[in-house]
């Protein structure tokens, strides 16, 4: 009988509409979040997902529309939303990395006050960091620029979740496992559960469509600006749930080379102390790097990269292109458009006489924005005003635009929608099927499996090879703990 009792609304967002010029960003969206909920919100990237976020946290204002915080209307503004205890765990990380994790809780809670501020803020976080991420292993004493880009993704989420005066009641988590292994994601999405189940509220936002079927109570699916579908969760499976989204689930139609190695590698690492395995590479293959976070898969791409490339001078034919994984502290130029930040890898192909070729720089933009579906109506607009997620297909496109024979990837589908996922894993096995070579560190078991050969990555040094149809999670597992062996 208390089922069919209504549950309080947290936030409320009616008829909203925002635009940006001729953009419409949303188109009289509706979203209600009530309290002891999970409420998956899924859609392209573009669709609206982050705006609607932007509003409901109370830093953008509706050209249109109401918003509502414990049900009383005409509320809003930052302030407004985080004294009804919103939280927002924001995909592009926030933290000031040149504060401690103690420091920063400070900074996200202005009631952390008195003396002792530091003391109390670091056994707070200690807390909830063990309490959300069980095993964390990081020092609240350390800068948050020492830190890993997963170990700040926790902490950012562990201070959000972090009670000092008030309980927070809604947190919104925006990609919150981008660049979590697999293990890590799933004590978060524990906590979420328990968190949910104790009377609190969650936004969950996620292209991982597993953890959003797992944990929402009810799932919004946005497209253009609108909700087009807002039902329980048990009401969709992972192709409904796709369609709905506006794409066609794809059968994977290719086949692995199956560790078919011909010729001499086109690059080949020796191995570390501790592994007698070497990392090789050959012509046309799917290298992927997998593994628990943090255990050398960066540093590995780092280094085969830099052992490549000269420091002073970029080449007209660069042998290896990089894709960046934390796009916003090494991957983007901020203050740059879309177009040159997409063409900054090729200027040298792009240039006659040590001058840019304009036309030719337009022409091989707006071909990349075609083929991997940037949405943007001008690609002279900066490269700001794209979504994280499109802002990871420029980048993508930058390393594809170039002649690089060589693609290193750390990560580099973070926050990037499932259709278009689909879209880059066809793009890839094209290229690799002319001769390109790619080697791809993923947190997402999906997209090991789409590899030819993976190197299992431990303590920063390669722990197994599987090959072919041993690509499995459950040998990826046993490999990335020491002690285990892959079948």
């Amino acid at each position: 009988m208390n089922d069919t009792v209504p549950k309080q609304e947290v936030v409320a967002a009616r008829g909203i509409k925002v635009a940006f010029g001729a953009v419409k960003a949303l188109d009289g969206a509706d979203l209600v979040i009530r309290a002891g909920e999970c409420v998956g919100l899924v859609g392209h990237n573009g669709a609206g997902k982050s705006t609607i976020v932007n509003v409901i946290n109370g830093g953008l204002t509706p050209q249109e529309g109401s918003v509502s915080y414990d049900g009383t209307p005409g509320l809003h503004g930052v302030a407004m939303a985080r004294a009804h205890g919103v939280r927002c765990v924001f995909q592009e990380l926030s933290l000031c990395p040149n504060l401690t994790v103690n420091e920063n809780v400070r900074v996200m809670h202005a009631d952390l006050k008195g003396a002792s501020w530091r003391r109390r803020g670091l056994e707070l976080v200690r807390r909830q960091l063990e309490e959300t991420f069980p095993g964390h292993g990081i020092d609240c004493d350390s800068t948050v620029e020492d830190l890993s880009i997963a170990e700040r993704q926790m902490v950012e989420i562990a201070i959000s979740f972090t009670t000092v005066s008030q309980r927070p009641r809604l947190v919104i988590l925006d990609e919150p496992t981008s660049s979590l292994d697999a293990g890590l994601a799933a004590q978060l999405m524990a906590y979420v559960r328990r968190f949910v189940k104790e009377g609190g509220s969650v936004l969950l936002i996620s292209h991982i469509l597993g953890e959003i079927l797992s944990t929402s109570d009810r799932i919004v699916v946005m497209k253009d600006g609108k909700v087009v579908a807002d039902k329980p969760a048990t009401e969709f499976d992972t192709r409904r749930l796709v369609e709905t989204m506006g794409s066609v689930v794809k059968e994977h139609g290719w086949k692995r080379t199956m560790g078919t190695k011909s010729g001499a590698p086109v690059l080949s690492r020796p191995a570390l102390p501790g592994s007698t395995i070497q990392l090789e590479a050959f012509g046309g293959e799917i290298i992927g790097l997998a593994g628990l976070g943090g255990h050398g898969q960066t540093e590995a791409l780092l280094d085969l990269y830099l052992s490549s490339s000269s420091n002073w001078w970029p080449t007209r034919e660069p042998k290896m292109a990089f894709v960046a994984g934390d796009r916003g502290l090494n991957g983007t130029f901020g203050l740059w458009s879309i177009l040159k930040n997409l063409s900054i890898s090729s200027l040298k192909a792009l240039s006659s006489r040590n001058m840019i070729d304009a036309d030719c720089e337009d022409e091989v933009s707006e071909r990349w924005k075609k083929r991997i579906e940037i949405r943007t109506p001008n690609m002279q607009n900066p490269i700001l005003s794209l979504s994280g997620g499109n802002q990871q297909k420029v980048l993508f496109a930058r390393a594809l635009a170039t002649t690089s024979k060589v693609v290193l990837m750390d990560d580099p589908m973070r926050g990037v929608d499932v259709g278009t996922k689909q879209e880059v894993y066809e793009i890839l096995r094209a290229e690799a099927a002319a001769g390109r070579t790619f080697i791809w560190y993923s947190t997402e078991m999906d997209e090991i499996r789409l590899c030819d050969r993976v190197y299992v990555f431990r303590d920063g040094a390669i722990a197994a090879e599987l090959v072919g149809e041993a690509i499995t999670e459950p040998n990826v597992l046993a490999a990335s703990f020491a002690g285990g062996e892959a079948a």
